[in-house]
This record gives structure tokens, sequence and C-alpha cells, in this order.
């Protein structure tokens, strides 16, 4: 059947959510069984508050006291929920003028981007995978409440990776919209194993209410003011083995459109290495080594440029000193001999070795 292509909804205005009001847990979500005394002391505790903080520390009480298990699923989600918002509003009223949330990171090493996507399709365990973040990784949904960031590690050079909470129909934080919009690059990841088409379709559609559009679907925007268009990678994540390729296959003839798109593996590691080298693609920047004359290159230390930069661009990450008085390079790489002399205009390439002379 032909689904047609996700993100048509790019125009629509934003969606609106209305504040929950202060009920129980139990009165806003069915009761499961097997709750401890505890549990309805820390909840009538919690009805009682009246400040934020006393609210914070009853509903941190209270998720102490549920037992994990599937019926208590949808309970932990809800009162997680409640508590990332109520740290949200405290942590920007303590900014004042600010208003620095959980969701406002400032950008480290040569990009910042953003893991996305629906529940439990594995964001957190590709984020522990990649970098040195530690998000709490889980078989069940809804254990990511706050932004995780990480540094991944590409060729010499620093990414940094940012994990998000699902994306839900249920709710979405405001701040999760503008981190979006402020990154560099998403990457939407979906589970291969269920029903990834739709939870592509469905996450496309969502950031579309928010005016956040893939530069993939640009062309089929009509209504572009006001419109944030971002580049993207789809990871169809758990293709853990040569096994999980056919399931991969359908997924991608379902789609019917050539996507962005990479099948990969927190579990057993498979294509993360070549995810590395896709992002820094996206992200549209290449690596430069310098080389002093009559010593060999340090490679251990790239300058990161953007693709189109030229040796005038490197001279300029090096030294003032190199743009004013820069006569001649010398570049090893793409394109050209061994040590071929180039001008302040020679655009450059990814791994180029350059030897600037003044």
């Amino acid at each position: 059947m032909d689904r047609g292509p996700p993100g048509r909804r790019c125009g629509q205005a934003d969606v609106g959510f209305c504040p929950r009001s202060e009920k129980s847990a139990s009165e806003q979500v069915a009761m499961p069984t097997n709750l401890p005394p505890e549990y309805f002391e820390a909840d009538k505790r919690y009805r009682a508050a009246s400040s934020p903080s006393e609210k914070i520390a009853c509903l941190e009480e209270l998720l102490g006291t549920i037992p994990k298990h599937k019926g208590t699923d949808k309970l932990r989600a809800d009162l997680r929920r409640r508590l990332s918002k109520l740290k949200s509003a405290a942590q920007t009223k303590k900014g004042a003028g600010k208003r620095e949330t959980a969701y406002h990171f400032d950008k480290e090493g040569a990009g910042q981007v953003v893991v996305i996507g629906p529940a439990n399709v594995g964001k957190s365990a590709l984020v522990v995978a990649l970098t040195n973040a530690s998000p709490e990784v889980a078989d069940f949904p809804f254990t990511t409440w706050n932004p995780t960031p990480g540094m991944m590690e590409v060729g010499g050079i620093q990414i940094q990776l940012i994990d998000t909470p699902p994306l839900s129909r249920d709710f979405i934080e405001p701040d999760l919209m503008d981190l979006i919009r402020r990154s560099d690059l998403m990457l939407l990841v979906v589970d291969l194993l269920t029903d990834p088409v739709q939870q592509l379709e469905d996450t496309v559609a969502m950031l579309g209410e928010h005016r956040i559009v893939p530069c993939y679907l640009r062309e089929r925007c009509v209504e572009r003011q006001g419109v944030t268009f971002k580049p993207i990678l789809v990871l169809a994540n758990k293709c853990d083995d040569a096994g999980a390729d056919e399931n991969y296959e359908i997924f991608c003839e379902l789609l019917g459109e050539d996507w962005p798109m990479l099948a990969v593996s927190a579990t057993t590691g498979r294509n993360l290495e070549r995810m590395k080298q896709v992002v820094v693609q996206r992200l549209e920047i290449i690596r430069v080594y310098s080389k002093i004359p009559g010593q060999e290159p340090d490679l251990s230390r790239p300058f990161v440029l953007k693709q189109g930069d030229t040796v005038e661009e490197l001279a300029g990450k090096v030294h003032q000193d190199f743009v004013r008085n820069l006569k001649l390079a010398r570049v090893w790489g793409e394109g050209v001999f061994d040590g071929q002399l180039v001008g302040r205009d020679h655009v450059l390439s990814d791994g180029d070795v350059v030897e600037l002379h003044i």
C-alpha cells in the first residue's frame, strides 16, 4: 500500500497543549496493581504540596516507591513527565532573564547533533555506544526525560550528540523543539523491528506541526515562511546482523523514497563507524591537517572547516598573520599531486594536508 510521503504537514501552525490539572496520579492514570502503602502516603503529600520545590520532592519520592514492571510503565511515565515539566519551569525561573532551561546547551565541538524519535527505539543506547554520556537505558519506554549531551570522536574531532526525550503526541516539551531548531543536524532513530515506516511518518509529521522540516522535504513545503529546515539522517536501529538486512530492504521499499538513511545497531555496533563518517558529511564539514615545512604532518589535531573553504580560510584558523602574509601553500590530498603549489583561493577537501608559506 502506498502510504504517501511523510512530512506533508510542514505548513501547519504550531499545536497547542493544555496543562494538566493537578489531580493525583491515581486519578489521571488507570491504577496498576501491587502499589505499596508508601506510594499512597507520598501521593497525599504531593496533592497537598503548594510550592514547585515541594511538588518536585514529592514526585521524586513517588517514583521511588513504585515497583518496576510492565503494569507500572504508564504511571511512571506520567510522573516523570510532570517531574520534567516542574524542573524545567523551576530552572527557567532561576535563570531570570536568561531563560536557561534543561534544554539549553552551548554548542561544543565541530557540530551539535540531536538524536530524536519515538519511545523505545534505542536513542539512549546509541548515544551510550557513541559517546562518553550515560543516559538511562532500559527495555521499557520513556526512560529519558531530560536531554543528555555527550561527545562523539570522529577522526580527531569532537561532535556533540544530545539524547532527547521521546517525541510523543501525549506531550511535547516546547523547549525540545527549540533545541532541535538550534541544532546542526537531526538523527531520527526508528526501530527496524517495529513498524519503522509509521514511526518515521509520525515523527516527521510532529516536527512539521512545529514548523521544523527536514531539508530532504524542502521542495514539497508550500508555505516556507517561519519554517526551519534542518538536515537529517534516518537511523534504522536494531539491524543487529546480516540477517536483518532483509527487514531494512523492506523498510526502504515501503517508503518508496530515497531518504538519507543508514541501518545501524546500538547493540552490536554494526555500521556505527560508517555512521560517524556520514554525520561529518551531513554536517558539511571537512578535516584539514597542517604541516610545518620539513616536518611530518600533525594528524592528531585537524582543523575543522566548512565544505568549500579555501587555503585562505585555513590560514585564518591558524593565525591572522598567515592570512596577511600568506604567499603560497603546498597541498597533499584529493585532486592534487603530492606537494602541489596552490594559491590562497584553492578549495580544500576532507583529509587534505596543507603546508603554509609566508
